[in-house]
């Protein structure tokens, strides 16, 4: 996933694949989401400048500050699709795994 000059990456990139392992069944839908609300966004020159555009993305659509909101999770309606923990979101998983994950993404697509 190297960055190549010629074709500036989009963010979407850093999206697949999906991960193996979730926190809530609301999450997929959230990365999804997110996937999609950022699909033609072109990557930042930075990692941090990327790490940044993510959590205001997830901020917007989940309507959570991962760095301020210290909650270990939330329900929201518009990510409920069936399921025993439907619409909740783990915002540990995000913290934890899943913005660390796309954190790694964007440093390996951002190398020289």
């Amino acid at each position: 996933m190297k960055r190549d000059d010629a074709v500036a990456p989009k963010m979407v990139e850093l999206f697949d694949p999906e991960p193996d392992r979730w926190g809530f069944r609301g999450d997929p839908h959230v990365w999804r989401a997110l996937r999609g609300h950022l699909s033609k966004t072109d990557v930042p020159a930075s990692v941090a400048e990327a790490v940044s555009l993510l959590r205001v993305a997830f901020s917007e659509l989940v309507g959570v500050d991962l760095v301020t909101n210290a909650e270990s999770s939330v329900y929201r309606e518009q990510f409920a699709h069936g399921g025993m923990s439907s619409g909740m979101v783990s915002l540990d998983t995000w913290r934890d795994r899943l913005l660390p994950l796309l954190t790694e993404r964007a440093r390996v697509l951002l190398e020289p």
